[in-house]
């Protein structure tokens, strides 16, 4: 459940278990390639009239490209989020936290919490198959990683 009434909230927080399937519309537009669903627990909170407080833990997996050999790379996305904060305060808009609700808002959804939190993961995260990866050879394409390149030699020092 990532979407949370507002009325059950008066009785105190919510715990917000589920997960989000790769064709979810939350992910529309981002062009991730996910491994499987996200995994998504937390707690949603009441912090005062109109704000609420969100800190949970997301869990899945993006398909990728190693950026050196272009081999096929699982990337594990393992992310604590500490605080969303959820506000029908328009002055609180600045804040990089703050996700505005309508002022009449009858429900929480920490989807787009989710959404965001993955698409910063995916962009700050740079695939690599392994550490030590040598990549490919910049003349003849050959992965460097099975051994070197048999058919040119390395360029000389200047």
């Amino acid at each position: 459940m990532l979407r949370v009434d507002i009325r059950d909230l008066q009785r105190g927080p919510v715990r917000t278990v589920g997960r989000l399937e790769p064709d979810d519309p939350a992910f529309h537009g981002l062009g991730l390639d996910l491994d499987g669903a996200v995994q998504v627990e937390g707690q949603l909170q009441a912090t005062s009239n109109g704000e609420y407080l969100w800190r949970g833990h997301i869990q899945g997996a993006l398909r990728g490209q190693c950026r050196r050999c272009l081999t096929d790379v699982l990337h594990q996305v393992d992310v604590d989020v500490d605080a969303a904060i959820f506000s029908t305060d328009l002055e609180a808009v600045d804040d990089p936290d703050f996700y505005p609700l309508p002022e009449r808002a009858s429900a929480v959804d920490v989807a787009d919490v989710v959404r965001e939190e993955l698409a910063l993961a995916a962009q700050f995260q740079l695939l690599l198959c392994r550490e030590d990866c040598a990549g490919l050879c910049p003349k003849c394409g050959a992965d460097l990683n099975a051994g070197p390149c048999h058919h040119h030699t390395p360029a000389e020092p200047v």
